[in-house]
């Protein structure tokens, strides 16, 4: 697993790296406190190893991965092209790059060292990773989310998966260029964020809501004050005042976990202009619900569906678990959400499918999403049956003359 200056002064065959992170676990533990990639690098200084100045910059970045970091695993997570690491076993590990995936060179050794591998991450998050309970859903200190299974659930071999944290902004003529959003579209986007619109971003996993979501609170007023409330520190506005408040799980005795509902509701004593939550996929739907329908205007929140017209049964399925009725459920969406942004992931291509509102049936009174502008692959916008509705609050919210009404097509058109 070494190489270059590394190999040669300490050998090719890795014992004398593993003697050394051995040696430098040792003192770390003696220490006692936080293990830190800054004690990790002083400790390996003071090991009396004698190294050129080139074999001492690659030996501590291997020795900081296998003690802090995600070992011979870590050289994929650093790389910026890489969203996603999968470890099917010791030979059979995965990178997705680009919206593919890819299988990657890298040697873990035997199922023995994958799963002290993946207890080691684990621990490092906080969790427990045994065989009284082998999986774990947790972050990783850099925000990495880490799944992990062992066996006999997971067969042959500890299985890993490893979903890389950017902390990168977009700006929303960066996401044109890409193809993610279309030109036509992207007076709209920005007139809903100027007119404090709730959004819902939608769509499956790796679509990239939370990259689209950080980039339309980019656009919000500099003036505004947006809280932040997330399992982890995932999304990355520009934007001058923004605070964040961070879910914890309960410890190992069951005590000590502060959730998502929770933070909502802090969230809301703390003069917030746009309350956003990162992810709603449980019982705090009614929180952020309630929220937006008491004059916390400019919220959003992302969810999992596979399509826009899946948003109402996705919402009524959270609300199950909050105690909402269907009814209740439809009647807090209705009013608390502005519009639906569905994200689509084709051949690789992360792109904004559709905007759409949320209504109820004026016959069943149950949840419904009209489709307001939808774009092809091609990236053409065409308009649909919740266009006018959509509009019209746009263009009755926007003051006349400000610089994104002029971007509001007219009622009776589509974008074009």
């Amino acid at each position: 697993m070494t190489g270059g200056a590394v190999g040669r002064d300490l050998g090719d065959d890795g014992h004398g790296v593993g003697g050394l992170v051995a040696s430098v676990r040792q003192r770390l533990a003696a220490e006692g406190g936080p293990v830190t990639g800054a004690r990790v690098s002083a400790a390996l200084r003071e090991s009396g190893r004698v190294l050129g100045s080139a074999a001492l910059t690659e030996l501590d970045a291997v020795v900081r991965a296998e003690i802090v970091g995600a070992g011979p695993l870590q050289a994929l997570l650093d790389d910026p092209a890489v969203t996603d690491v999968l470890v099917n076993g010791p030979r059979d590990v995965w990178v997705e790059r680009d919206g593919r995936l890819q299988r990657a060179a890298v040697d873990l050794g035997d199922a023995a060292r994958v799963r002290a591998l993946a207890v080691r991450l684990a621990a490092a998050a906080g969790q427990r990773l045994d065989d009284a309970r082998p999986a774990a859903d947790a972050r990783l200190p850099d925000g990495t989310r880490l799944h992990a299974v062992l066996p006999p659930v997971a067969d042959g071999c500890a299985l890993l998966s490893l979903r890389v944290l950017r902390h990168r902004a977009f700006t929303l003529d960066d996401l044109v260029r890409d193809g993610t959003v279309p030109a036509d579209a992207r007076g709209v986007l920005r007139a809903l964020v100027a007119s404090r619109s709730n959004l819902l971003v939608s769509g499956a996993t790796g679509t990239g809501k939370t990259t689209l979501l950080s980039t339309l609170l980019s656009l919000a007023d500099p003036g505004e004050r947006i809280v932040l409330v997330e399992e982890a520190g995932e999304l990355a506005p520009r934007h001058p005042h923004v605070v964040r408040l961070l879910a914890r799980r309960p410890n190992v005795e069951g005590s000590g976990g502060v959730d998502l509902g929770d933070l909502v509701r802090e969230s809301l004593r703390m003069r917030p202009d746009r309350v956003v939550l990162g992810e709603c996929r449980g019982a705090e739907v009614r929180d952020v619900l309630s929220a937006l329908n008491t004059g916390h205007d400019g919220g959003c929140t992302t969810v999992h569906a596979n399509a826009a017209a899946d948003v109402p049964a996705r919402l009524e399925a959270l609300g199950a678990l909050a105690g909402l009725s269907r009814e209740a459920l439809a009647a807090q969406a209705a009013s608390a959400i502005h519009a639906v942004l569905h994200l689509r992931r084709d051949g690789g291509r992360r792109r904004l499918a559709e905007i759409a509102t949320v209504g109820r049936d004026p016959g069943s009174g149950t949840l419904v999403v009209r489709t307001a502008l939808a774009a092809g692959s091609d990236g053409e916008v065409v308009a649909g049956p919740g266009w006018a509705g959509l509009a019209g609050r746009l263009e009755r919210v926007l003051p006349a003359g400000s610089p994104v009404s002029a971007d509001v097509p007219p009622v009776d058109r589509a974008p074009g």
